[in-house]
């Protein structure tokens, strides 16, 4: 199949099937696929992501959703899936009707690549890649690299018998380079990595400065002395405050887990929670962004959501249902991870949007702590509003300056407090949004991006 819009009139016409069975139904329809590379000392390993097709209905039963979903996209195989509903929904009475509006949006979004990576030929991936090795390899001390380079396209079809009609393309780019360093049988390494929504144009951000960066950082990692822990004064990074604006409003945020009473932000919305210097923002509109969709699975646009407004907690991330409940309208952030997952309320780009400072003057201003770098992991606990974030390193701040860098560490907390500590949030000639995956409970993975720049605040830390 060249396109989802081949399988359009089949999937239009088993809804026809199934509508006089339900007030509601609708059908997304996936088709994915994509490349990934990879070089270090040993290997240059180049093969295609498993590709996916498929569609899931889903129809209102009265009092709960339906869903029947099949693996492929041939008329017979879709058939199937739309009777195989249809005889549950004769089961059970029409009941009530479904919650919240029914999308009636029509439309038809690709991503705009300058440089599509399918255009980008095998023989030139592999060069690149290879080039990026020597680069990282070329200072004294570094052992190996590794560098990859991945490339992958999602297309979604999404139609309803409200008369909602959507086709969304979108194309990711990733690439990473890991310089490695060994001495006296030690081993350390550091990383630099960029993703969006894009083509090739996204591995220009791959520089001969920042990886030279990057090896010169693994290098000194090697016999770097440990940094003082405990309670202090601590600046994160873009990479690290993208995390702690994911794992500290991200979760929390999303309303199923408010209705279900398992958000500690609960009893706090309309509540002051930071200093006025705080925004903090979910946006799945954003050109570029490794996060960015242009429509969710319920058939909403994507949209920018503030959800932390100059301090104060304001809002919460809704799917169709929540949004009913709570009395407030759907942020277009029902996300399924494939067609063979349940739809969720899901994050798309959360990120604290930039402040005034420079990173100079957040540096005088902590006078003494550390400044985490390089974000490697977060986990919440979406309940309790604890937190601990995972950095590859930091530099020590004394008496208002940088000074030497240590290894990896760890921030924990509550994140309460840690948001009432800030004293400080970076320009927006530091921002940035970087890419990554999100699971709903370890599963359910989809691709979510995690923004900022650099902020000021202060917690407990430790190694790593």
């Amino acid at each position: 199949m060249a396109s989802l819009r081949d399988a359009e009139d089949t999937l239009a016409s088993l809804l026809k099937r199934i509508g006089p069975h339900t007030p509601y139904a609708e059908v997304m329809a996936e088709r994915t696929g994509g490349h990934g590379l990879r070089v270090d000392k040993s290997q240059t390993s180049l093969g295609p992501d498993p590709r996916l097709e498929g569609a899931a209905f889903r129809a209102w039963g009265g009092e709960f959703w339906m869903e029947s979903a099949t693996s492929g996209l041939d008329r017979a195989e879709l058939e199937r899936a739309a009777d195989a509903l249809v005889r549950r929904l004769a089961k059970h009475p029409p009941g009530r009707a479904p919650p919240g509006i029914s999308a009636v949006t029509k439309g038809d979004r690709s991503t705009v690549a300058k440089r599509p990576f399918a255009e980008f030929r095998v023989d030139d991936r592999i060069a690149l890649a290879r080039h990026l090795y020597e680069i990282a390899r070329s200072p004294g001390g570094i052992d190996n690299a590794i560098v990859t380079i991945e490339g992958s396209f999602e297309e979604r079809l999404f139609l309803s018998t409200a008369g909602a009609r959507l086709f969304q393309r979108v194309d990711r780019t990733r690439g990473t380079v890991v310089p490695v360093a060994m001495e006296n049988g030690k081993v350390d390494w550091d990383y630099v990595g960029f993703g969006g929504t894009g083509g090739c144009e996204v591995l220009d951000d791959l520089t001969e400065d920042r990886i030279l960066h990057a090896a010169k950082e693994a290098k000194e990692l090697l016999t770097a002395a440990a940094a003082p822990t405990g309670s202090m004064p601590v600046l994160l990074d873009p990479s690290t405050s993208g995390t702690f604006a994911h794992e500290s409003f991200g979760h929390g945020t999303e309303a199923d887990q408010i209705l279900r009473g398992r958000s500690y932000l609960k009893p706090l919305l309309g509540e002051m929670v930071g200093p006025e210097s705080l925004t903090l923002v979910d946006d799945g509109s954003i050109d570029g962004a490794w996060g960015s969709i242009f429509f969710d699975d319920e058939g909403h646009p994507s949209q920018r959501t503030v959800l932390v407004d100059h301090g104060r907690f304001i809002e919460v991330l809704h799917d169709r249902e929540s949004a009913a409940v709570l009395g407030r309208q759907a942020t277009g952030n029902t996300r399924r991870a494939d067609f063979l997952s349940r739809p969720f309320v899901r994050m798309t780009n959360t990120f604290i949007e930039p402040g005034s400072w420079t990173l100079d003057e957040l540096v005088q201003e902590a006078d003494h702590g550390l400044l985490l770098e390089n974000c490697t992991s977060g986990i919440e606990d979406p309940l309790g509003g604890q937190m601990q974030i995972k950095v590859k390193k930091a530099r020590r701040i004394e008496h208002g300056k940088l000074g030497a860098i240590a290894p990896s560490m760890a921030l924990s907390g509550k994140v309460l407090d840690f948001l009432k500590a800030i004293r400080g949030v970076g320009k927006p000639t530091d921002f940035a949004i970087h890419p990554g995956y999100c699971g709903k409970g370890h599963t359910d993975l989809l691709p979510a991006g995690t923004g900022g720049s650099y902020l000021l605040s202060e917690a407990l830390v430790g190694p790593a």
